[in-house]
């Protein structure tokens, strides 16, 4: 009778102990669902910035706590810096924005331009609208834009709240990162265990080789930012564009976003062309496209420089990573490729071996008999 009912009892425990480990994992990752996009950000950060840490260490006397609030104090600034600048320069322009709304009230549109009603398909309807509200006189423009008012307040809204929803995620990214920075090393040490005991010492290699390709990805967007920005200043430069230094210093921003140089310097080259500069317009496009398809080819081979990979494997990653996940492709994809190569190419190496031992003793067996 006890022999009867022991296996099942064993089977309703081991039915509970998986059920009872598939909630636990269930509920923690739901606990930390929040808090992924600032980990993998912190993990990224620290991970390409821990050679700078280990620098201000070693200059401030191997103090890691000191070390770890200036490396902070960095981050900090990166964001609080350009968002106190634009937020300074929001303010400093809501009265002229305010003034340009009240405005519309009194504006009086013209008649439209010959060319409006050549456009295709559109062009009479559009034109017949414009005439219409030019023979209504003045405070029609503003009439006719205010159903769309709340449209864009709307929008206006929800690009508000996505900003500070992206600040938050900094901010929570900036304190792990400074955990990180104090406890790297703990950090590490977890890290290669676990991937040891998930796949022996080709896991260990693998995470390895993870954290040099987010080291190497980072210094080749870096570094191709800064070269980018480099030929869109000469640019700039060349032409005696107004206001260089900032579109510059707009252009690398950019770049380190991954949006490229385009969005400041097509503006810049159409301006050339509106106002009879040919030659310098001709010459800013030139220098535009150079900054624009460098990126291409410079950042894998920079990235293959720091991570022994092939350029391939790089080049799916880096574009694969940021088509499927944004920015943060950018890392992610490379890293991910990486660890499934080398998984992979250990595997496939170790496999012929693993089949040829059995015939190899079996043929030890047949020879001895």
């Amino acid at each position: 009778m006890q022999d009867d009912t022991l296996p099942r009892r064993d089977l309703t425990r081991n039915t509970l102990a998986v059920l009872f480990v598939c909630a636990l994992m269930f509920f923690t990752g739901w606990i930390v669902l929040p808090f992924l996009t600032a980990s993998l950000w912190a993990t990224t950060i620290v991970i390409s910035t821990w050679p700078m840490l280990r620098g201000v260490q070693s200059r401030v006397g191997g103090r890691r706590g000191i070390a770890t609030i200036v490396m902070t104090l960095v981050l900090l600034a990166v964001v609080v810096i350009p968002l106190g600048l634009a937020t300074g320069a929001l303010i400093g322009s809501m009265d002229k924005i305010a003034t340009r709304v009240n405005a519309l009230e009194t504006v009086q549109l013209p008649p439209p331009p010959d060319w409006i009603a050549r456009i295709p398909i559109r062009g009479p309807m559009l034109a017949g609208e414009w005439r219409r509200l030019s023979a209504e006189g003045p405070g029609s423009l503003a009439a006719a834009i205010a159903p769309y008012s709340g449209l864009a307040l709307r929008w206006f809204a929800a690009r508000v709240g996505g900003i500070g929803g992206m600040i938050v995620q900094f901010l929570l990214a900036v304190i792990i990162s400074a955990i990180l920075y104090m406890h790297g090393e703990t950090a590490a040490r977890g890290v290669r265990r676990f991937a040891t005991r998930l796949a022996g010492v080709n896991g260990e290699r693998a995470a390895v080789l993870a954290a040099s390709t987010i080291r190497a990805v980072a210094m080749g967007v870096i570094v191709t930012a800064l070269v980018q920005t480099a030929i869109a200043g000469a640019g700039l430069a060349a032409v005696s564009m107004p206001g260089a230094g900032l579109l510059a210093a707009a252009v690398l921003m950019l770049c380190v976003a991954q949006l490229g140089p385009v969005l400041v310097m097509a503006p810049a080259v159409i301006w050339k062309f509106q106002s009879g500069d040919s030659a310098g317009g001709f010459v800013l496009l030139a220098f535009t496209v150079v900054a624009g398809t460098i990126d291409n080819f410079l950042r894998p081979i920079l990235i293959r420089r720091g991570a022994s990979l092939p350029l391939l494997i790089i080049f799916a990653g880096v574009i694969g990573g940021m088509i499927s996940f944004g920015v943060m492709g950018i890392f992610v994809g490379p890293a991910t490729l990486a660890v499934a190569w080398v998984l992979v190419r250990e595997w496939v190496g170790m496999q012929p071996q693993a089949e040829e031992e059995p015939a190899s003793e079996a043929r030890s067996r047949t020879a001895s008999g």
